[in-house]
């Protein structure tokens, strides 16, 4: 009787602890949704993708199989096997069309308005007869333009066909025709390869000898259409929509968030001693550098070499299907003398102006890349003005002594006296103040490059390198697209005027991942352009991942601002850490920049020794250090209000939770226009020990949840301030 009733307790036990089972998901289609086996890579079914969109109580079958229709798939048996499963509360996914238009081909062929359209109904219907939902998806579009890049439809009847049964049988459509036409309008020509596969020879196992079709996948491609078919069943009523997998970020889904187009290189490998560089302290290897690169570039793309040692050279330039790669213990260390630096029109801090050519740039490039474990050294120290306040008594006089000129006042060191002299102008450099490659000669030292510029460039990659002692900002992607930052390290001395690790200039779909930074100014920061030539150029940064970094040093950790005219958007930062910065999240703008920053996602941030606010929202942005400006206590700038005009900038829609914060003078700042409040953000689960807990001035619709705000010393009294904060 004893044993009966334990085998009692157990049945029990296991029936009502059983796992519930999964909704299921059945993918019927052709090659554009289908599983790829690992030898096919990189071509990719954007089933494949899809079926990571959703929460583990989801299960996708993938059924979908290369060159099949709606007359095939059902001929070889694979919709019985399909059908044998359902059962009530499944889903069918049915996406034909590509194969169904080939006259030649009997065993496939349907014609749209009557085969076709009869093998659609039979297939929904026989759905709904087992108990499922059928969903019926309009088919890919291919990349297809005509010679003056106009889009060129390839589907001819079966799109609309699939739209009228779907509106007769009252089954939810999913356009992907529709979808994925305006996404590779939108790329044009040149662009929408990256959809595709488009690849060299010599890169993939399976295409060795280049591959150039329209019609399939790469990665990146299948993880946008994925998305969209996401997007559109999450703005649907289907019940299956909130099964649907949350990203890290609380308001956003998985398919949400950026997709990055990846680099892909030739084996081929250009070692730069085979060009004639050398190993010595009084070789310039510019030219063998050089002839490297441009050879791997005329023959098709490869890797170009710097082997461990130390190589000298001056400015390079990297050209499309190049990557440039320092082996471990390679130095690349550029010249300390300028006039290895010619002039060229470029941009700085937001506007077109006359620089020193950088380091390394590329403009206007494809599918390049610095990567290795090697370092790079831009000779800093040459061109970048010291203050003698940032320095020791005896790091000053040393400096002093070894060359350079003191201003009047004899706080600031400058390399000659031409750089002196510029500091005194109005606007050295700017092109828009009447400065030309020839007037800006005598200032050369003054208008410092930055080490990496990278302008107009698409799918890049930097990984692995040490970055370090730039003349002034250390990489700067501007106007580019499709980036991948991803375990680098950045270095400057602190004293580094305008020594930033990255500014991400107007680019587009950006990650920057498990990477290090200890500057001399902001670390990594995100720009737009200047004022009226920011307004103008109308480029925001967007759609930008920021994740597992630290910064270990700078004005701010990460930081929008201060030249965000063309506006910031759809930016996300998760698990970075902040440990001794003048600021932790910072966020600056001024009038006259005008621009929007807005839908920005922030969580998991740790911070620790925050000289001044650990989280900033402001809109009387100085131009000065961060902890001299408002860190010590100064004077607050006047407030008054002034009309809206276009240089009226805007902080809105922004979500920051989950940060620590030990230690900081003010946990956070947020000090709006009269005339333009910042407004809509929200702030929860801090947990921030400074000084003074907040100062909200000029805001609505700020709402602070679950924030603890511990006093380090200040009098209750000063702990807070509020001016005009007002919520619905």
């Amino acid at each position: 009787m004893k044993n009966q009733f334990i085998l009692l307790i157990s049945t029990f036990l296991l029936f009502s602890f059983a796992l519930p089972e999964p909704l299921r998901i059945f993918l019927i289609g052709d090659s554009t949704m289908a599983d790829k086996i690992p030898a096919d890579f990189p071509e990719t079914g954007w089933g494949m993708p899809f079926a990571k969109l959703f929460n583990e109580a989801v299960e996708v079958q993938n059924h979908a199989f290369n060159g099949r229709s709606t007359k095939s798939f059902r001929r070889e048996g694979r919709w019985s096997k399909v059908q044998a499963q359902l059962k009530k509360g499944d889903y069918v996914f049915i996406q034909f069309g590509h194969n169904d238009a080939k006259v030649s081909d009997t065993s496939r062929y349907a014609p749209a308005q009557t085969d076709f359209r009869a093998n659609l109904i039979r297939y929904v219907k026989e759905t709904r007869a087992s108990g499922a939902t059928p969903i019926l998806l309009t088919p890919t579009q291919r990349r297809k333009f005509d010679s003056t890049g106009v889009f060129v439809d390839q589907h001819a009847d079966y799109p609309a066909v699939i739209r009228e049964v779907a509106a007769q049988e009252k089954v939810m459509l999913i356009d992907v025709e529709k979808a994925s036409k305006l996404i590779i309008q939108q790329e044009g020509p040149e662009g929408a390869k990256k959809i595709f596969l488009h690849y060299p020879v010599g890169i993939f196992k399976k295409f060795m000898k280049g591959v150039a079709d329209d019609t399939h996948f790469s990665p990146y491609g299948a993880t946008r259409m994925a998305n969209l078919v996401a997007e559109a069943l999450a703005n649907s009523t289907e019940h299956l929509k909130s099964f649907l997998r949350k990203s890290a970020f609380s308001e956003k889904y998985e398919f949400e968030l950026p997709a990055v187009a990846t680099t892909a290189f030739k084996r081929d490998t250009f070692n730069i001693v085979q060009y004639g560089a050398k190993r010595a302290v009084g070789v310039l290897n510019t030219g063998a550098i050089q002839q490297a690169i441009q050879t791997a570039n005329q023959q098709g793309g490869g890797v170009v070499l710097i082997p461990t040692g130390f190589w000298i050279s001056g400015p390079i330039t990297i050209l499309s299907n190049v990557n440039l790669h320092l082996a471990q213990g390679a130095v690349l260390q550029f010249s300390d003398n300028p006039k290895d630096y010619p002039l060229v029109r470029t941009n700085w801090e937001g506007v077109d102006a006359i620089r020193a050519q950088s380091p390394i740039s590329a403009l206007g490039a494809r599918n390049i890349a610095i990567t290795g474990q090697g370092i790079i050294d831009g000779a800093g120290e040459a061109w970048r003005p010291v203050k003698k306040g940032k320095m020791t008594a005896g790091e000053w006089d040393n400096l002093v002594r070894s060359g350079g000129v003191l201003d009047s006042k004899k706080e600031t060191w400058y390399p000659t006296a031409g750089a002196l002299k510029a500091s005194t102008m109005d606007r050295p450099g700017v092109v828009a103040a009447g400065f030309t490659e020839a007037n800006t000669e005598e200032i050369k030292e003054f208008v410092r490059p930055n080490m990496i510029s990278l302008r107009e460039c698409e799918q890049v990659l930097l990984e692995g390198v040490a970055f370090q002692n730039s003349p002034a900002w250390n990489i700067h992607p501007l106007l580019c697209k499709h980036v991948t930052v991803e375990n680098i390290s950045v270095k400057n001395p602190w004293y580094a005027q305008n020594g930033d690790g990255i500014d991400i200039e107007s680019c587009e779909y950006v990650t920057v991942r498990n990477s290090r930074f200890d500057v001399g100014d902001d670390g990594i920061c995100l720009k737009s352009g200047k004022d009226e030539e920011g307004r103008k150029r109308g480029r925001p940064s967007a759609h930008i991942m920021i994740e597992n970094c630290v910064v270990f040093h700078g004005h701010g950790g990460v930081v929008v601002g201060s030249e965000m005219s063309g506006g910031v958007h759809d930016l996300y930062v998760r698990n970075c850490q902040f440990l001794g910065t003048d600021v932790g999240l910072r966020f600056k703008t001024a009038r006259g920049r005008g621009g929007v920053v807005e839908n920005v996602f922030i969580r998991d941030i740790s911070m620790k020794n925050i000289a001044g606010e650990a989280i900033l929202f402001d809109m009387y942005y100085q131009g000065k250090d961060p902890v001299a400006t408002f860190g010590d206590g100064g004077e607050a700038p006047k407030i008054e209000l002034l009309p809206v005009n276009e240089g009226t900038p805007q902080f809105r829609h922004i979500f920051v939770e989950n940060v620590v914060a030990k230690g900081a003078e003010t946990g956070l700042l947020i000090r709006g226009l009269p005339e333009m409040p910042i407004h809509h953000i929200q702030l929860s689960n801090l947990d921030i020990e400074s000084v003074q807990g907040y100062r909200v001035i000029e805001a609505r619709d700020i709402v602070l949840k679950q924030a603890k705000f511990t006093e380090t010393g200040a009098k209750k009294s000063e702990l807070f301030h509020v001016k005009n904060w007002k919520n619905n």
